[in-house]
């Protein structure tokens, strides 16, 4: 463990230091971090909303809650509005955050970028649609409000921060005002043409983007990322090249698993519901004809507290982050959604999201974690495929262990295994990043104290 911290000093912790101090991956993630209140909150109706209230949820199952409060998938309604206004505008929060911040960084007007990168975002949103059936009429979609449109608002809140900072800087294309002018209205006009230009400047991309899909730029991202893709076959090294992609999007503010649901669904889906069909016939797991699918290797092993299985994040920040008191603090609010994988929190507040410190363990304990489950199943074959669906809420270390029908302990013991090696991969890592906050809390204290 020294031999790995010492290494890491040496030579990871300053080229995430560096990369960290990049102005635009500062901003970035000092926009996840004023966004996190709203995500926390978010994530905490989430937790109650699909652990307590959703019948089909782990605890609403254990304590038969179902049975108890008539109606109890009802009450979700009571707090889902608030998921509606934190997590599921998180791409428009971002777009203006990550413009405020960048202007800060860069010293331009902070409020004129942010909602110039807000009118880009919809400037470049998908036109709105007509929709039939009971709430027939035209309007738009909400997908890309959320997660699943963050990558664009991290690109239009650089840019046009970018943008408008460097054109405003351009004294021919300021409109001077009178002294007697209040401040506020002669900065706006001061940017007004710059404001302007930048505007049709992200019309003429959107116009480039529609050109190629009437969706715009969002459907034309998530195509580029799925075509590749699609000629994959079921297989172990298709799960692997499916995580690898998958936390790779996580990492540049791309939903992954959102971004490669309908194609995973396509490869895995039918495999699922043939092991489904097999247990409902046979009554046992053991001898389901697909062990090796999404649900079955992923999901039930690589996934303990959400993307990255970062429940071993959380734990090893309890073992050596203590003492970085901004990622510990982070990781206490986070350790119950994370138990039961919701890990918003931990991607957006940490956070997880364009953060080089985390990168290599959120890749590779997952994988690690697939491949243990597989050399279990099918290798030295003692534990059932994971053939029984599992709420997604379940703790991920109970997963096996219920998946495979809850007959089979060494199941259990796999599950545990899984999160006690996730969290080994993340303590080095852990480790260096809370060396690397405290060294600096002492440089800072130093220069106040000179």
């Amino acid at each position: 463990m020294e031999a790995i911290q010492s290494f890491m000093e040496r030579y990871f912790v300053p080229l995430a230091a560096k990369i960290n101090g990049q102005r635009h991956v500062a901003a970035v993630r000092d926009a996840f971090t004023l966004a996190f209140p709203l995500t926390m909150g978010g994530s905490m109706v989430i937790l109650i909303n699909y652990v307590l209230l959703d019948p089909s949820g782990f605890i609403a199952k254990l304590l038969h809650l179902g049975d108890l409060i008539p109606n109890l998938a009802q009450y979700q309604a009571i707090l889902s509005s608030v998921v509606n206004g934190t997590n599921n505008i998180l791409s428009i929060l971002i777009a203006f955050l990550v413009a405020y911040q960048l202007a800060q960084e860069m010293g331009g007007d902070k409020v004129l970028c942010g909602i110039t990168s807000l009118s880009a975002f919809f400037i470049l949103y998908p036109a709105a649609q007509t929709f039939a059936g009971k709430n027939a009429g035209t309007g738009l979609t909400t997908t890309y409000f959320g997660a699943q449109g963050l990558f664009v608002g991290l690109l239009v809140g650089l840019l046009t921060a970018e943008l408008l900072i460097r054109l405003g800087k351009n004294e021919k294309l300021r409109i001077k005002m009178p002294e007697m002018v209040p401040p506020a209205v002669a900065q706006s006009f001061n940017l007004l043409i710059p404001m302007m230009l930048v505007l049709a400047i992200i019309g003429v991309l959107n116009y480039l983007f529609l050109m190629i899909t009437p969706e715009g730029i969002q459907v034309v991202i998530y195509n580029a990322i799925q075509s590749p893709l699609t000629s994959l076959g079921s297989s172990m090294g298709t799960i692997i090249v499916f995580v690898i992609v998958q936390q790779l999007l996580w990492i540049i503010g791309i939903h992954g698993p959102n971004t490669l649901n309908a194609l995973r669904s396509v490869i895995f889906a039918e495999q699922g519901n043939a092991n489904l069909a097999y247990v409902a016939v046979h009554g046992s797991a053991w001898g389901a004809p697909f062990p090796v699918n999404w649900v079955s290797i992923n999901d039930a092993f690589g996934n303990g507290g959400g993307s990255g299985a970062t429940l071993g994040l959380i734990i090893s920040m309890f073992i050596v982050g203590r003492k970085n008191k901004g990622e510990f603090s982070i990781c206490k609010m986070s350790l119950a959604p994370g138990l039961f994988n919701i890990n918003e929190p931990i991607m957006f507040g940490l956070p997880i999201v364009m953060n080089p410190m985390y990168v290599i363990p959120f890749i590779l304990a997952p994988i690690v974690c697939d491949l243990i489950g597989y050399f279990c199943v099918c290798v030295i074959k003692i534990i059932p495929p994971i053939a029984y669906t599992v709420a997604w809420t379940t703790p991920g270390f109970l997963t096996p262990f219920l998946g495979s029908g809850a007959d089979n302990i060494m199941a259990l013991v796999i599950g545990i295994l899984c999160l006690v090696v996730s969290t080994i991969i993340y303590l080095p890592f852990v480790a260096a990043s809370t060396r690397a906050a405290i060294k600096k809390e002492a440089e800072e204290a130093g220069e106040n104290n000179a």
